[in-house]
């Protein structure tokens, strides 16, 4: 009985050894943020990566399956550049980096955060484009990416996002012309002010919206 018994948990045990635990996962995800950043304050030294856990860590908000939902660590006095990994918090509700000095590119990976509400970057000093992959993220109500340094147009596609409320990118360097349709419909000038290259409100039916060179 007892053989019979080993040779049947023998191959769940196997597995469960194989498969990483979703604790594992992001803790992670959130160690490799920790490894890119110069934290000068000390405040991601509770991130300890031998605890299986990090729900433990500070500034880190996890649910009642000790999946992590959200991430805050804004004006903490980070600098470096956002980490991909971040993109494997499939359950990161709020992510709050605002305030900060990241550089670089945003992730095209945060496009992958299918459960985001709050993508806050806004005051840091980051480059490049916005990802056009931001367009999936089906449930954020606040986008917010004012007070940085990024260029190229602002994706079409996000006026997909049917649930957004709260759009920003002032203060950037961005070009071509505003998109008008969905949920863009409601948002303001104030929500693009402050980028010289900005072109003003697309004209549906008169001017393409890709047309002219805009990097």
């Amino acid at each position: 009985m007892a053989i019979w018994v080993f040779f049947h948990l023998s191959p769940l045990l196997l597995l469960a050894s194989i498969l990483p635990s979703t604790a594992n996962i992001e803790g992670d995800a959130l160690y490799a943020l920790r490894k890119a950043v110069n934290d000068p304050t000390n405040i991601l030294q509770s991130w300890d990566p031998t605890l299986v856990d990090p729900c433990t860590w500070f500034h880190v908000t996890c649910d009642s399956n000790n999946r992590v939902t959200r991430l805050d660590l804004g004006n903490a006095k980070l600098s470096g550049k956002l980490v991909p990994d971040l993109g494997k918090l499939e359950h990161l509700q709020y992510l709050e980096l605002y305030k900060n000095n990241f550089s670089g590119p945003i992730p095209k990976e945060f496009g992958g955060l299918k459960g985001l509400v709050s993508l806050d970057l806004y005051h840091n000093n980051l480059t490049g484009s916005i990802p056009t992959s931001l367009s999936g993220l089906s449930n954020l109500r606040f986008l917010r990416l004012n007070g940085n340094r990024l260029t190229g147009r602002i994706p079409r596609k996000l006026v997909k996002l049917a649930s957004l409320k709260i759009f920003d990118v002032s203060d950037n360097n961005l070009c071509g012309t505003i998109p008008t349709s969905g949920s863009f419909s409601k948002f303001t000038e104030e929500s693009f002010m402050n980028n010289p290259r900005l072109e003003g409100p697309e004209l549906l039916g008169f001017v393409r919206y890709d047309v002219g060179d805009c990097h």
